[in-house]
């Protein structure tokens, strides 16, 4: 439908009626003056509040964050070296959300240059990622990049308390990437740290790929920064334009005009050469989006399916490497887009040009919140699980236990529990199996609906091919978009969508129990408890809001479990 061939929108057989709604959306976003007003930092543009205006205002900084971050690729190449001299081999990131997940992106794209450092990242509470990273480090040859914009992330604290403890150099093997005056600025200092790294206090976390949050990880690996920021600069030059050659103003009045036809599943599909840059997008797009019961639902890592099993409630947005093209992927986008389903194709030309990518983005969500009515720099329903979080903790001190409801029934090493219009549809057939009770649930699901898939498991590739068969199966069978989020790191992206968006969601949460457990040191319970914590607190949030949610806990055996999981949701779907 679109094409944007080394990163420019360039006109392909126009078709309406997307084509006509993405004219109509740039004539709306024309004569107000959207191109301006967003260089001018102009706060009115997404909210008549006060409080939302200076919100805006203050998170706009990400617009300059190009030219600012050449001016520090000096030091950050100095530093890189000095860590590679002094003997380290590799580099953790510490955190949640937008503090981790470009570093992961630039991790997987590019890996590590030689004579640079490995990276990891660790945004899982579950006790299992954090002692199977444990397990891979050299922990005298490691770096901590403790990252967190406020200082107060609990996830991020909690894996500084841990690898404090582990670490055999303390401070010299710690940086901070933080606000200035924050907490963990101070903990940073009181402790020695090696270096604390100021994040700009006007860019908020989701729209920092740019600044030390990206830029730091991707030092120690090695990338070539050089490239990577003049293709972002490049990127902020043209989104200064007025009009359809704006790349992030036209992809921005594509999200937006697609959402408001109906068409609010952005599947993204990217070449596997990038193919984790969609987890970037997905928590950029899903927490700016999703409030004031809208929101844009990010199908990310969805397995490609035949052009029939796609709703008209889809957009395609294909990210093609055209370096490394896949020729099957290709052939795929092209019959969804014979079939009739709108597809815009981004044309990148190397690996590098995901710093123009990550510019192109930041413009072009906030844009399309514009078309949508919503602020896109605030994540209220972000802040609630935290705090449903804390409670349960603060119970858990207490009580020495969190609540726990007994489950509707057990099969085969899975325990299933419901509440709300769940549990009345399931318990209405007196369902006496596993596959019986999904079925009951699977009834709720509508035609526009979204089936969520929410993992408070320790990822692993076997975990990872199990629940993309479940995926495969309820797309197919139920003809709905179908999501993935790790807990709990989606709460810091998707989470926000979930409660705030529409209620358009089925969710279907996972929960385990470890073979090992770890204490969080200095806070009287385990990263299993936080992790129950969490996704207790994330539970109330939904059902508080009269969602349909299924809880399975899968217990130890997780592989097994989930593959029978699998034949029981095929079961329930024949």
């Amino acid at each position: 439908m679109r094409s944007a061939r080394a990163c420019e929108p360039a006109r392909r057989r126009p078709r309406a009626p997307f084509e006509r709604a993405v004219a109509q959306a740039l004539d709306e976003l024309a004569r107000r003056d959207v191109v301006r007003r967003i260089w001018d930092r102009d706060g009115t543009l997404w909210s008549d509040d006060p409080a939302m205006q200076t919100l805006a205002r203050e998170r706009l900084g990400w617009l300059h964050t190009p030219e600012l971050a050449r001016g520090q690729l000096p030091d950050l190449r100095a530093f890189a070296r000095a860590l590679a001299q002094e003997g380290f081999t590799h580099a953790v990131v510490l955190g949640m959300g937008g503090s981790s997940l470009a570093a992961e992106v630039l991790r997987d794209t590019f890996g590590a240059t030689p004579g640079h450092l490995r990276l990891e990242v660790l945004d899982s509470t579950d006790p299992e990622a954090v002692l199977d990273i444990e397990s891979r480090l050299d922990l005298e040859r490691t770096l901590f990049i403790v990252a967190s914009k406020s200082g107060t992330t609990t996830e991020a604290l909690a894996f500084l308390a841990y690898f404090w403890q582990k670490a055999p150099r303390g401070g010299r093997q710690f940086i901070a990437i933080t606000d200035p005056s924050s907490p963990l600025e101070r903990e940073a200092l009181a402790r020695g740290f090696r270096r604390v790294f100021p994040h700009q206090p006007d860019v908020g976390g989701r729209y920092a790929a740019l600044t030390y949050i990206g830029l730091v990880p991707a030092a120690c690996l090695g990338v070539d920064l050089d490239r990577l920021l003049i293709g972002a600069a490049d990127m902020a030059r043209r989104c200064q334009e007025a009009g359809p050659t704006n790349p992030g103003l036209w992809l921005g009045a594509a999200l937006g005009a697609a959402a408001r036809q109906g068409r609010d599943k952005l599947t993204l599909i990217c070449s596997p050469g990038i193919g984790s840059f969609g987890t970037w997008v997905e928590q950029l797009v899903a927490e700016s989006t999703g409030k004031n019961g809208t929101g844009i639902v990010p199908v990310e890592g969805e397995p490609l399916g035949p052009a029939e099993v796609y709703g008209d409630d889809r957009l395609f947005v294909y990210l093609r490497l055209d370096g490394a093209p896949d020729p099957a992927q290709d052939a795929a986008v092209d019959r969804l887009e014979a079939a009739g389903h709108p597809v815009v194709r981004l044309h990148l030309p190397d690996r590098l040009h995901l710093g123009a990518e990550f510019f192109r983005w930041e413009f072009a969500v906030p844009v399309a919140g514009l078309l949508l009515g919503v602020e896109p720099f605030d994540q209220p329903n972000v802040q609630e699980s935290k705090d449903n979080t804390n409670r349960l903790l603060r119970r858990f001190l207490e009580e020495g236990r969190l609540p726990a409801d007994p489950p509707l029934l057990r099969e085969a090493g899975i325990a299933l529990a419901a509440h709300g219009r769940a549990a009345r549809a399931i318990n209405e057939i007196h369902a006496a199996s596993l596959s019986a009770a999904l079925r009951a649930s699977f009834r709720l699901v509508r035609p526009g609906d979204y089936l969520a898939l929410t993992a408070y498991l320790a990822p692993t590739p076997a975990r990872a091919a199990l629940l993309q068969q479940v995926r495969a199966l309820l797309r197919d069978r139920l003809r709905v978009a179908t999501t993935l989020g790790y807990g709990p790191r989606y709460l810091h992206s998707t989470g926000q969508l979930h409660k705030g968006g529409p209620d358009t969601g089925v969710f279907v949460q996972l929960v385990s129990e470890p073979l090992r457990d770890a204490d969080v040191p200095g806070m009287g319970y385990t990263f299993q408890t936080l992790k129950m914590a969490q996704a207790l607190g994330d539970l109330e949030a939904l059902e508080t809001r009269g969602r349909r949610v299924v809880r399975l806990d899968v217990g130890a055996d997780v592989e097994g479990a989930l593959q029978r999981l699998v034949e029981a949701v095929s079961e329930a779907l024949a």
